[in-house]
């Protein structure tokens, strides 16, 4: 079976997913194709070099829906080469598009394909396409499907997290972020948006507060209690009746905040890659998916790691460094407590509470950083890993070349 390279991989910084946001201005084709462009100018490859390229995005309509990979394409010039698709598994959209690329690879059916994931929050909030799994009465409560504000207390709950826990994740967060982009961490992979006049816009992830102090976070309010007693706090104790109550401890400042973002990532297999110059970066050496409790949706990233690791022969102790997404300060101290990792080891450029979390992008971000990490480090393994709404987890495992 050929093996799935990545080549390359590139991403915008991240802008503030509300009006008053840098990237408010940026339409999502133009956010999109200013990585499509950027990417090629890096890799020197011609667009009909692909075989397909696929996109996520978790809010795929208006702006960013009717296949926003192949308007992008036709935005940058790209149209008649290559072909291009939207997928959309939520917040793990973005690798989930890289995970389906090296799939492809592997299948030996292609050769070279581009993936990634784009999300433009200022401009088309999270649910504005709707869905029963939100809106239908009958499903929410036979599925008990529950917000994902109160999954994340939830698990807090379960757990024994306390607030200080997770603001002490939260601070650590932006001091890493603002640390990795003070030293040029980030330099590799982020380019820089600029207007229609070639004036600059944005080069720097906007989410990152650097003078954040932990007294400013523990004096932030409950970011969910007021949605808990709406019958979401009966419905998941219901579920979980060994608690008395869920403690509302997410607040603004530890969870995540929504963010404008596009990110792409080069995979093909060896002989595509040496055929045009191309030097691998590393080999995705598996990947999985799996579902969690839909109550306890955000706990899916531990059960997706176990799963990645075991398809690659490895276990925890293989992996150098890792990547979870910090959707919420609970999801990844639960993925730290189960997989048993050091925090010297995981988002150690900070991660979504930082930076923001442009859903359908945050993936393939997260892989990009990873793998400019472990060639910064001269280190050989890596897993990335998401929670998602409904329970589900996705998780992959890339080592050096």
């Amino acid at each position: 079976m050929p093996e799935a390279y990545i080549y390359e991989s590139v991403r915008t910084p991240r802008g503030r997913g509300e009006k008053g946001g840098a990237l408010y201005e940026v339409k999502p084709i133009d956010l999109l194709a200013a990585a499509l462009l950027a990417l090629r100018e890096r890799t020197g490859i011609a667009p009909e070099e692909l075989d397909d390229v696929i996109i996520g995005c978790a809010t795929p309509i208006d702006g960013q829906g009717y296949n926003i990979a192949k308007a992008a394409l036709l935005h940058a010039g790209w149209g008649a080469a290559v072909g291009g698709m939207q997928v959309n598994r939520y917040s793990a959209s973005g690798l989930e598009a890289i995970n389906l690329a090296a799939m492809k690879v592997r299948s030996g059916w292609e050769s070279l394909v581009l993936a990634g994931g784009l999300e433009s929050m200022s401009r088309i909030p999270p649910g504005s396409d709707g869905g029963p799994l939100m809106f239908d009465p009958e499903l929410v409560s036979r599925a008990y499907s529950i917000p994902q504000g109160i999954s994340a207390d939830l698990i807090a709950t379960l757990d024994g997290f306390s607030r200080e826990e997770l603001d002490a994740w939260a601070l650590n967060s932006h001091r890493r972020a603002r640390q990795a982009w003070d030293n040029g961490y980030f330099d590799r992979s982020a380019i820089p948006i600029h207007d229609r006049n070639g004036l600059l816009i944005l080069d720097r992830d906007e989410h990152i507060r650097p003078d954040i102090t932990l007294d400013a976070l523990a004096q932030l309010p409950p970011a969910f209690e007021a949605i808990g007693r709406q019958g979401f706090n009966a419905m998941a104790l219901r579920r979980y009746p060994m608690l008395e109550r869920i403690r509302h401890l997410h607040t603004a400042g530890n969870s995540s905040g929504t963010a404008d973002g596009a990110a792409l990532v080069l995979a093909g297999n060896k002989e595509k890659g040496a055929a045009l110059g191309l030097k691998p970066r590393a080999r995705i050496l598996s990947a999985a998916t799996v579902n969690v409790d839909p109550t306890l949706m955000l706990a899916g990233p531990a059960p997706a790691a176990r799963k990645a690791l075991k398809m690659a022969g490895m276990n925890a102790k293989d992996v150098d460094l890792w990547e979870c997404n910090e959707a919420f300060a609970s999801v990844v101290l639960k993925f730290q407590k189960e997989m048993d990792i050091e925090e010297s080891r995981l988002n150690v450029n900070g991660g979504a509470i930082a930076m923001g979390h442009p859903l359908g992008a945050t993936g393939a971000m997260l892989l990009g950083a990873l793998l400019d990490e472990l060639e910064r480090r001269d280190k050989a393994t890596g897993l990335a890993t998401l929670c998602v709404e409904g329970g589900m987890g996705v998780a992959t495992v890339v080592e050096r070349v």
